[in-house]
């Protein structure tokens, strides 16, 4: 895969602060790429640095094979951002708003293309302050995209949004991405990253502590799975508590819940133990970690997976 962000080392420190602690990382090309991590982790320092907006302290950002320090401003007409609020005028309409940044670039996508791609067309005469949320967020991701750009910066992009507009700015963010741009996407909502994301970095407290796929930092994180059925009145308590695997036993009259550091093997042992007592399994649950599980975790004991 082609890389088309790639970071060395870098760094920047305020004062005695230090924002981002020698981040090296790669970004292929048509990739979502994640960055998640604490208030105050660094992760807006890092992506301003990427964008040109601030420079490090030290090591190298290369940004389309280019070194953002020296070609700061031809690589920001390669990209798009979307920030997490956007101040534009409430009584400019939207056609004003696009012709108006179209001028920033040498190289735009036609207004027309860019309306028609977001749902934009039957919104061209309407004023910015008229539109709601959903509307709103898309008229500012038609900026970020007025240039055409390699790679789109989202910085929270479903941030206030109810779960239909949710959704479909999901699609639309999957839709770049279906067309050969590159993706970076700050949140704090796990799920989106979990969703969304090819691969997510971790950010915490300046430092780089996770860097895979969804699927494999959850993997890899480990730790307990949690097995629940209907109390029918009829299982042992002690032998429940003694299956192989469990580490934890919840037990109401109404329902019990196990902790398990292997699901697959603790569900085995306790269809067997039903059928050894005759008793059935009814209302089953079963709940795997997901990606809050692990933000949490790495974040609040500040380790790494490797």
């Amino acid at each position: 895969m082609e890389t088309v962000i790639d970071l060395d080392k870098v760094r920047k420190q305020y004062g005695t602060n230090v924002a981002v602690n020698d981040i090296s990382m790669k970004v292929g090309k048509g990739e979502i790429f994640g960055i998640v991590g604490p208030n105050g982790a660094g992760k807006t320092t890092l992506i301003e640095i990427i964008e040109g907006l601030r420079y490090a302290d030290s090591g190298t950002a290369t940004i389309l094979g280019k070194d953002i320090r020296k070609h700061a401003e031809e690589i920001k007409h390669r990209i798009g951002v979307l920030l997490q609020s956007t101040s534009i005028p409430g009584k400019a309409k939207v056609k004003e708003i696009l012709s108006l940044y179209a001028s920033f670039y040498n190289k735009t996508s036609t207004n027309t293309d860019v309306t028609r791609r977001l749902g934009l067309e039957n919104k061209q005469n309407a004023y910015f302050k008229s539109l709601s949320g959903g509307w709103k967020q898309r008229v500012s991701l038609a900026l970020a995209l007025i240039n055409d750009p390699a790679i789109v910066f989202l910085d929270e992009p479903s941030m206030g949004l109810d779960p239909n507009a949710r959704n479909e700015m999901w699609k639309m963010i999957k839709q770049m991405r279906d067309e050969g741009r590159t993706i970076v996407v700050t949140t704090h909502y796990m799920e989106e990253a979990e969703v969304l994301c090819d691969r997510v970095a971790i950010i915490n407290k300046g430092q780089l502590i996770a860097l895979d796929t969804p699927k494999n930092l959850i993997t890899l994180l480990g730790g307990t799975k949690r097995i629940g059925f209907k109390n029918v009145g009829q299982p042992n308590k002690e032998a429940i508590a003694t299956l192989p695997f469990v580490t934890k036993v919840d037990w109401s009259p109404a329902y019990i819940e196990l902790d398990t550091s292997n699901i697959d093997q603790t569900l085995k042992y306790v269809f067997q133990l039903a059928a050894s007592e005759n008793w059935d399994v009814t209302e089953l649950k079963l709940h795997e970690s997901t990606m809050n599980e692990v933000f949490s975790e790495m974040t609040s004991e500040g380790q790494g997976i490797a």
